[in-house]
């Protein structure tokens, strides 16, 4: 009897003991607020990024828009950007990186392909619109994979995306 009441009494490595029953939270916690803000600074970049492409597609050369059709990314569809520029190369490059040439992107792994311009048109041609007879809108979106922090640690977030967009109505004239 003494010896179990010594060793329920026994206050040796109580430290220890609690510290393996709360460090999982703790780790759990940690790294769960470190990929949450990891998360928001990379939504953060791809929301600037359409929003810089769309400031820098409204900001082209009225010429630059041959009609007001749909996306740019369907083949069938014709295009609302000239073909002989490289406006929807430099819209891509801007929203991924910031720059017309030579940026680095803002975001590991972002690719052209997975950003996405559109042009329509509203219907009105009031203002600055009235001798071009239409009023261009340019839509920039994105969908990006999310390069995760746990995912280099083994953890499976291959689904995990960031989406943004943004539109601008085109003042180039």
């Amino acid at each position: 009897m003494t010896f179990l009441r010594a060793l329920i009494r026994n206050e040796n490595a109580a430290a220890a003991a609690e510290l393996a029953l709360c460090l999982p939270m703790v780790m759990a916690l940690m790294f769960g607020s470190m990929e949450a803000g990891n998360y928001m600074l990379t939504e953060h970049k791809v929301i600037k990024g359409v929003r810089d492409g769309a400031r820098y597609a409204a900001r082209l050369p009225q010429p630059y828009y041959t009609d007001c059709g749909p996306s740019l990314n369907d083949p069938d569809a014709g295009s609302s950007l000239d073909p002989a520029t490289d406006a929807e190369a430099d819209i891509r490059n801007v929203t991924r990186t910031g720059a017309l040439v030579n940026g680095a992107n803002r975001i590991r792994g972002w690719a052209n392909d997975e950003v996405f311009i559109s042009v329509d048109c509203d219907g009105t041609a009031t203002g600055i619109y009235t001798d071009v007879g239409h009023a261009p809108r340019v839509r920039v979106s994105a969908v990006v994979p999310y390069p995760s922090l746990l995912g280099s640690l083994g953890f499976d977030t291959g689904g995990v995306v960031v989406r943004a967009e943004a539109q601008a109505a085109v003042t180039g004239i």
